[in-house]
C-alpha cells in the first residue's frame, strides 16, 4: 500500500514536471514566433515611413524649386526694371544738360539786354532832369515845392472824398440797423405764445347765502376780529348780497384769508381757535405753494442755479399784479422774448432769459424800503450771489443806473414789449392812445417845444426843443415845469420821465 503511495506520488511529479516542460517550450516557441512577427511588422513600418519620408522629401524639393524659379523670375524683371530705370536716367541726364546749355545762352542774352537797359535807363535819368530844370524855370518853383502843394491838393480832395463816403455808408448802417432791429423785435414777439387772461388777486369771497354772514361775524363780532388779527386783512361785511369783500394790501395775505375762510365755511365750525388754527395751516399751504410755483417756473425756463430765496419770490410773483397784468406772467413773457431776442442778436439766450425772469424781483420783497424797484431787485440779486451783468440788467431796466452789458437793453426793450402793447395791462386802448396823446399835447403847450415823443407806454415823455429859442439853462426849468404840470393834471400809473433834448445842426447842400 505504501509503495502504491510511493509511486503514485513519483508518477505525480514527472507527470508535472513533464507537463511543465512541455508547456516552457510552447511558450517558448509562441514567444519566438510572436518576436518574428513583431520583427517582420517592424520592418514593414520602417519600408513605409522610409517611403513616406522619400515622398514629403520629393514634395519639398519640387516646392522648393518652385519657389526658386518665382524667385529667379522676379529677379529677372527687377533687373529688367533697374535697366530701363538706368536707361530713362541716361535720357533725362542728356536732357537736363541739353538743357543747362540753352540756359547759360539765355544768360548771355539777358546780360547784354541788361546792359543796353542800363544805358537807356542814364539817358532817360539826363532827360528827366532836363525836363525838371525846364519846368521849374517855367513855374517858378523848385520840384519839391511843387510836390508839397500836389499832396497838399490831394489831401483835401481825398478827405472830402473820406467825409462823404463815411457818411454814406453811416446812413446806410443807419436804414440797416433800424431794419434789422425792426425785425429781431417782430419776430421775437411773433415766436412768444402769450396767455391773454389776465389775472389778480380775488379780493371778493362769495357766500351761499346771506345767513353764513352772521356766523362769519360771530357773537359781538369775535369771529371776524380774530380772522382780521390772525390775517392782518380787513374784513368787510356790508349790504351786499352772497358776498364779503376781502381789503388789504398785500395778496399773500388776501389769498390766505379767502382759502382759510372757505375751509372754514365749509367745515361749518368757526370760532376763534377754529380760526387761528385754520388760517396758521393755510398759511402754510400757501407758502409751500409759494416754493413750488417758483420752482415749477424755474424748471419750465429751464433755469438751474437759483438760490431758495429768489425762487421763493419768484412764487410769490403770483400773487402780485401791477396795472391788472399778472407779475408772474409778465416775468415769464419778459424772459422768453429775452432768450428769443439774445438768439437772434448772436448772445447767450440762458442768461438773457434768466434776466429777464428776475427783472421785476424787486416788486416782492418782504420788507417794503424806500428804493425803486429795479434798484431793489438789483441788490437782492447781489445778495443772493447772481453774477454782475443779470444783476446790471435787473437794475438798468428803467435807466435806473447806467447799462453795462447788452443784456441790459435787451431787458428794457422786452419789458416794455410785454407790459406796454395794449391789452397786456388792464387799460382800455382807447385810454390808452389818449393818455399819451394828453402827454404829447401837454408838452407841445410850452413855447420853443418844436417836437414830442411819448414812449415806453407813457413812462416817458422826450421833448425836442429849438436850439434857437431856448438855451440849455432853460432847458432844465422846463422839463420841471412839464413834471409838475403832469402831475397836478393828469392821472397815470407809476412814474413819467421828461427828457428835454436840445441840438444844433449844421446842414448843407452840394449844388
Amino acid at each position: 500500500m505504501g509503495m502504491y503511495i510511493i509511486i503514485s506520488i513519483v508518477t505525480f511529479v514527472f507527470g508535472g514536471l513533464l507537463v511543465w516542460l512541455i508547456m516552457r517550450y510552447l511558450l517558448k516557441s509562441r514567444h519566438e514566433a510572436i518576436l518574428r512577427e513583431a520583427e517582420k511588422e517592424a520592418e514593414v513600418i520602417k519600408k513605409n515611413k522610409l517611403l513616406e519620408v522619400k515622398e514629403k522629401f520629393i514634395h519639398l524639393k519640387a516646392d522648393l524649386e518652385k519657389q526658386v524659379s518665382q524667385r529667379n523670375a522676379k529677379i529677372q524683371s527687377v533687373e529688367a526694371k533697374l535697366k530701363q530705370r538706368e536707361i530713362n536716367l541716361n535720357q533725362r541726364q542728356e536732357e537736363l544738360q541739353r538743357k543747362n546749355n540753352e540756359v547759360e545762352i539765355v544768360k548771355d542774352n539777358l546780360a547784354a539786354q541788361l546792359d543796353l537797359v542800363e544805358k537807356k535807363q542814364q539817358e532817360l535819368d539826363k532827360l528827366h532832369l532836363k525836363e525838371v530844370e525846364h519846368l521849374e524855370s517855367l513855374s517858378g518853383l523848385s520840384a519839391e515845392e511843387a510836390k508839397e502843394r500836389l499832396i497838399e491838393s490831394l489831401k483835401d480832395e481825398a478827405k472830402a472824398e473820406a467825409a462823404s463816403f463815411i457818411n454814406e455808408i453811416m446812413e446806410e448802417a443807419k436804414m440797416t440797423a433800424n431794419k434789422e432791429a425792426k425785425k429781431i423785435v417782430i419776430q421775437s414777439i411773433q415766436r412768444v405764445a402769450t396767455e391773454t387772461a389776465i389775472e389778480n388777486s380775488i379780493t371778493v369771497f362769495h357766500i351761499e347765502s346771506d345767513e353764513i354772514k352772521g356766523r362769519i361775524i360771530g357773537r359781538e363780532g369775535r369771529n371776524i376780529r380774530a380772522l382780521e388779527a390772525a390775517t392782518g386783512i380787513e374784513i368787510v361785511v356790508d349790504d351786499t348780497p352772497e358776498a364779503i369783500v376781502l381789503s388789504g394790501f398785500d395778496p399773500v395775505r388776501r389769498e390766505v384769508a379767502r382759502l382759510a375762510l372757505h375751509q372754514l365755511v365749509q367745515d361749518g365750525r368757526i370760532h376763534p381757535a377754529r380760526i387761528e388754527e385754520v388760517v396758521n395751516k393755510v398759511r402754510k399751504q400757501v407758502e409751500d405753494e409759494v416754493v413750488e410755483t417758483g420752482k415749477r417756473t424755474a424748471i419750465d425756463l429751464g433755469i438751474h442755479g437759483l438760490h431758495p430765496e429768489l425762487i421763493r419770490l419768484i412764487g410769490k410773483m403770483k400773487y402780485r399784479s401791477s396795472y391788472g397784468q399778472n407779475l408772474l406772467q409778465h416775468a415769464r413773457e419778459t424772459a422768453n422774448l429775452c432768450a428769443i431776442m439774445a438768439s437772434e442778436l448772436g448772445l447767450n439766450p440762458k442768461k438773457a432769459k434768466r434776466a429777464g425772469l428776475l427783472h421785476d424781483i424787486g416788486k416782492v420783497p418782504d420788507d417794503e424800503p424806500e428804493l425803486p424797484h429795479a434798484i431793489l431787485g438789483m441788490k437782492l440779486c447781489e445778495k443772493y450771489k447772481e453774477k454782475p451783468d443779470i444783476c446790471n440788467a435787473v437794475g438798468a431796466h428803467h435807466d435806473e443806473v447806467e447799462m453795462q452789458t447788452l443784456l441790459a437793453p435787451i431787458v428794457q426793450v422786452c419789458d416794455a414789449i410785454s407790459g406796454a402793447r395794449p391789452g397786456a395791462r388792464r387799460e382800455i386802448v382807447e385810454a390808452y392812445i389818449k393818455r399819451l396823446n394828453d402827454l404829447e399835447q401837454l408838452a407841445l403847450s410850452y413855447p420853443g417845444v418844436v417836437k414830442t415823443y411819448a414812449i415806453q407806454a407813457g413812462r416817458e415823455l422826450r421833448v425836442i426843443v429849438g436850439a434857437d429859442k431856448i438855451d440849455d439853462k432853460e432847458t432844465e426849468n422846463l422839463s420841471n415845469e412839464i413834471a409838475k404840470k403832469i402831475q397836478d393834471e393828469m392821472t397815470y400809473p407809476g412814474q413819467v420821465k421828461i427828457t428835454v433834448i436840445r441840438e444844433t445842426r449844421a446842414v448843407s447842400y452840394a449844388k
